[in-house]
């Protein structure tokens, strides 16, 4: 067993390390940004990974969304009527799954799904030494290989976020009505009277913002495996932890610049 003041010793090493790590992804990202627009487009492998991360998402983010939105529901439903306001369900369902549970199922699902497929492949490469033998070449990884899918991981992200959202919203209004009695009218009266459009743009953003980043933080993982066939399962979980850090971070964050510019619908 390690002892507790050797690991206190270590901690600043560590955190200077994981400080560095970060920064090698912040600049990989950059450069993952400004590799978008040199040329030759890989159309090729961009439609290769959209199809595939396509194909692994859409089941699974249809699966979750129906539970949240009855989660979502029920829950708002049961709070609503303590407070004696279920005329306000509706929207409140409806914002609470289009700003917040939408664009965190679809990343969640892409980071686990697609992110971490892609985090194997490179990997795979990697400990192989295809990246290498390609750099060695004169091939640019990031433009050859990590460009198109993170730009395939955006495209599905903002795609199944509207998917997730009209599900979800379904899912809510068929347990608000159906199951806890509500008013059909009321629901989607409610929901007309609160919501706007800047509501579906912020998700849409969210999803963007997401995407990018599930796809970074794979591609980074997969180029940096350890340790072999080993490391690169290592690389794979680390990848989907990180990811889903930073996505409750962002969209805090994110969540708090929109309520502050935006306005409330009514106020």
């Amino acid at each position: 067993m390690a002892n507790p003041v050797t690991l206190l010793a270590r901690a600043p090493e560590k955190a200077a390390a994981a400080l560095r790590e970060f920064g090698r992804m912040c600049a990989m990202g950059i450069d993952v940004v400004l590799a978008m627009f040199r040329r030759p487009v890989q159309v090729r492998e961009f439609i290769q990974q959209f199809w595939f991360i396509a194909s692994v998402s859409i089941t699974p983010a249809i699966l979750v969304s129906i539970p949240f939105g009855a989660v979502i529901s029920l829950q708002l439903g049961s709070l609503t009527s303590q407070i004696g306001a279920q005329q306000f369900n509706g929207a409140a369902s409806v914002l609470a799954v289009v700003q917040q549970a939408s664009p965190i199922v679809t990343t969640l699902i892409i980071a686990g799904a697609g992110g971490s497929a892609i985090c194997a492949d490179l990997g795979a490469r990697s400990i192989r030494e295809e990246i290498d033998a390609m750099e060695v070449l004169g091939v640019s990884p990031i433009h050859r290989l990590i460009v198109p899918r993170v730009q395939a991981a955006i495209g599905v992200s903002v795609l199944l976020n509207g998917l997730v959202s009209v599900v979800g919203v379904l899912g809510g209004y068929f347990f608000n009505v159906i199951v806890q009695g509500g008013t059909p009218g009321a629901y989607l009266a409610s929901f007309n009277a609160l919501a706007q459009l800047p509501d579906l743009v912020i998700s849409s953003i969210k999803a963007f913002i997401f995407g990018f980043l599930a796809g970074v933080v794979a591609a980074y993982r997969g180029l940096n495996p350890r340790g072999g066939p080993k490391g690169v399962g290592d690389v794979v979980n680390q990848s989907v932890v990180i990811t889903f850090l930073l996505l409750f971070f962002v969209n805090t964050v994110l969540t708090a610049l929109y309520l502050q510019l935006v306005p409330a619908k009514g106020t």
